[in-house]
Order: C-alpha cells, then structure tokens, then sequence
C-alpha cells in the first residue's frame, strides 16, 4: 500500500498508525480510503498488535490526536452525500474494529469529536496529560456521527454521555480515566509508546489464531444472551483445537513457562 495520508509501519508483528496528516489530523474520505485498506492489510497478516498514536503538534505547540471530521471538504455537498459518507465512517471504523489484532491508542493532545469516537475503535486506551476530549456536534447544528451517539454511552454510561454530547464539555485525562473512557494513563506520548509496546511484545508472544478467536468471542458476545455467550466461547475454543494451535500450546508449555514463544501456525478463523 503507496500510504499517503497516514504513516503505517510494521515492526515484527506490530503494525503502527502514525496520524500526521493535515493541520489537526482532521478525519475526511482521504483518511476513510487508508483506514479501510489498513483494516484489510490487517486481516490478511499474521500481525497481532496495531498501535495507534501521533506526535503532532499545532503552530502554537499544541499537541494534537484527531481534532475532528474534515467538515471542510464537505461544503457545497448535498445532503444525501453527507449522509452517505458519516455511514461509511461508521462502516470503516466497524471493520478497523474487529482486526484481529489487540489495538491500543495513546493519546495526547485533542481528540474531539471524531477523535473521542476514534477510541471505541481500540481495545485499550492509554491517555496522556495533555489529552482532551469531548463531542462538540450538537453546537454545530448535527450529532456525533461515527460512534458517539449509538456507541459511547456502552463504554461511560448513558450520564457522561449525555453530559458530553449535550454540553460540549471538554474533559482531560484525569476525568476520561474515572469515567472510563481511557483505561490507563501516562506523562506523554513517548512513555505511552514504551507502554503501547510492551502490550504489543505481550501480545506477540501467544497465538495468532487464539488471539482472533478470542477478540471475535468477546465482541460477538457483546449484548447476547447468556446460551448464545457460551456457544461463541465453544466456537472459539474449538477454532484454537481444530487448527492445531492448542495441541502446540501443550506441547510448549515448558516453553512458555520460560518465557520462551511457540512455534505457532499461521493464524486460521
């Protein structure tokens, strides 16, 4: 993939999203287009880990995650294109997050907007001091569109929700911990990267098949009645039996007791 608006490296078995795009790593149809074929390069590799992050920072020094939507490339549109574009956001971020892969986001700087709803995309969230977030739509005259009115509140709660979305009350990391919009926090971006990776080393080290199996158990499980929970879980267990992973996992365990990693198979679903 010629990436041409966001950095994508691959370190090992890390694939790491760089966002340096723009004057604020605004979110538009140019973004839309890489993060759809980032989610696809992901489904096809045997990465286990993606890593999310940005070092950008304004002209006045301001550090910045995802400032929001490119609302300016929508001027002159017509409606039913408006429309159409915040629903392949939504279908987009859906795919970006299912990869079977663990995705931690660390955050420093704004996240407003489309870079709050950004973060229901990840599994795990580490913030930094510097980073704000909120959901300013409603004083635009529309609705968070890729997240934050259907999906948000699962993650915080109906309350906060309604207090961002209703407000366009920017809270910092401190807060997004309580509430439990972020799950850990760290001084800066640099910290959060030692952090992102030792996750990401963690996560390199076990099965990729097991690791899909289990990430696709846990979201597919989400709202799913207690009979339906546990056949998802057989499924997934049985996936990690009948691709041979589990037999190798036995096989190894004087290995992984050293700290040592298996000689895993290709990753199967």
């Amino acid at each position: 993939m010629d990436w041409q608006r966001l950095k994508v490296t691959t370190e090992g078995r890390t694939t790491f999203l760089e966002l340096d795009h723009g004057k604020a790593n605004e979110m538009g149809s140019a973004e839309l287009d890489e993060l759809e074929a980032l989610a696809a390069q992901l489904e096809r590799s045997e990465g286990t880990s993606l890593v999310t992050f940005s070092r950008k920072r304004s002209s006045k020094g301001t550090p910045i995650f995802v400032a929001g939507a490119n609302v300016a490339e929508r001027k002159g549109w017509e409606p039913a294109r408006v429309l159409a574009h915040v629903a392949r956001q939504r279908e987009v971020l859906a795919a970006l997050r299912r990869v079977p892969a663990f995705h931690v986001a660390v955050v420093e700087g704004v996240a407003l907007g489309w870079g709050t709803e950004f973060l229901l995309v990840a599994d795990y969230v580490i913030a930094c001091d510097a980073a704000t977030f909120g959901l300013p739509e409603t004083g635009l005259g529309i609705v968070p569109g890729a997240g934050g009115t259907a999906e948000l509140w699962a993650r915080i709660g109906p309350a906060h929700t309604l207090r961002l979305g209703m407000t366009g009350e920017r809270i910092g990391a401190d807060e997004a911990l309580r509430v439990g919009l972020v799950h850990e926090r760290a001084a800066n971006v640099e910290e959060g990267l030692v952090r992102a990776r030792a996750l990401a080393e963690l996560a390199g080290r076990r099965s990729p098949t097991a690791l899909a199996a289990f990430k696709r158990g846990v979201l597919d499980a989400i709202g799913l009645p207690p009979a339906e929970r546990t056949a998802l879980e057989h499924a997934a267990y049985r996936t990690c039996v009948d691709s041979g992973e589990a037999a190798i996992g036995r096989e190894s365990f004087e290995t992984v007791l050293q700290g040592g990693t298996p000689p895993w198979g290709p990753r199967r679903t």
